[in-house]
């Protein structure tokens, strides 16, 4: 059985608040810990990938219908688990059409800088 047939553990994820128990909220300054115990839970879960690039020359690019299948349902889910830690508002405030889930970290990313770097 390859890889791609396998079935994925962070598929079996059915409540993300146990392990990423803090809502991130507009204006919260709990960012640093709400992505760190993100990023835990996305390593431990073989994810990472999704909001954090990895290094130059060790992507691993899917190949086969199934394993872009399976990254683009993975990647799915990661953007799922992050809509549901956050704030309504600041749900409103991302959320964009058709995106991946590294560009709701990094614009989550950007808007926690911006408001620590206005003092709001």
């Amino acid at each position: 059985m390859t890889d791609s047939n396998k079935f994925h553990a962070a598929l079996a994820v059915s409540n993300i608040k146990n392990p990423i128990s803090i809502t991130l909220k507009i204006g919260n300054v709990q960012y640093v810990t709400w992505a760190e115990l993100f990023k835990i839970h996305a390593h431990y879960h073989k994810i990472l990938h999704h909001i954090v690039p990895p290094e130059k020359g060790k992507e691993k690019v899917p190949k086969t219908d199934k394993e872009k299948e399976l990254w683009s349902t993975l990647d799915v889910v990661v953007l799922q688990w992050i809509y549901a830690t956050i704030s309504h508002d600041l749900l409103h405030t991302i959320l964009e059409p058709d995106a991946m889930t590294m560009e709701a970290w990094n614009m989550l990313r950007i808007y926690s800088k911006t408001i620590r770097i206005l003092g709001l």
